[in-house]
């Protein structure tokens, strides 16, 4: 269970009515949301709305390219979240969570575009990263994916996984 946020985000519950419309089917209008969103943070916006803003809307693309671009973004502005910034958000939440799950995105889409060095390096990252996921069913998810993106790197599989975030579910 998510903690209760520790004061109103507007942008946040934004993101998050644009995350749920997306996760529902309207992928397009939760993509053109998302976007103009993105406009009004700016690149230099709060860190924290452009980590999670940029994260979900890689999801909401098909071509593992314009995901990558999305999941690049999502990284790059986590390294500029700070603690006392997440604490802020949700008390129970802490920054080393979010690498694991961001660097699975970053090794999945180079995975699926046949750049299997870049790939091996993220999932490696996601691995290392990985004890500190939480021990419940999204930490569970994830180390799963982390082992299904491993092996499809091994294979050299670029096939788009069942479990993957889609545009389209």
């Amino acid at each position: 269970m998510t903690p209760a946020p520790s004061r109103p985000d507007p942008t946040m519950e934004a993101i998050g009515r644009s995350v749920s419309r997306g996760r529902a089917g309207e992928t397009e209008a939760a993509r053109e949301e998302l976007l103009g969103l993105w406009s009004e943070i700016g690149v230099t916006g709060d860190p924290l709305h452009r980590c999670s803003l940029a994260h979900y809307l890689a999801d909401l693309y098909e071509d593992a390219a314009q995901a990558l671009t999305w999941d690049i973004r999502a990284l790059d502005a986590a390294d500029a979240v700070t603690e006392q910034r997440v604490q802020d958000h949700h008390a129970g939440l802490r920054i080393a969570g979010f690498y694991p799950s961001l660097h699975l995105n970053l090794a999945d889409c180079y995975r699926r575009l046949g750049s299997f060095d870049a790939a091996t390096e993220h999932i490696t990252a996601a691995a290392a990263l990985a004890p500190d996921l939480p021990r419940d069913a999204y930490g569970d998810l994830i180390r799963g994916a982390i082992r299904g993106v491993t092996e499809a790197i091994a294979r050299k599989d670029r096939t788009r996984r069942a479990s993957a975030p889609s545009a389209s579910s």
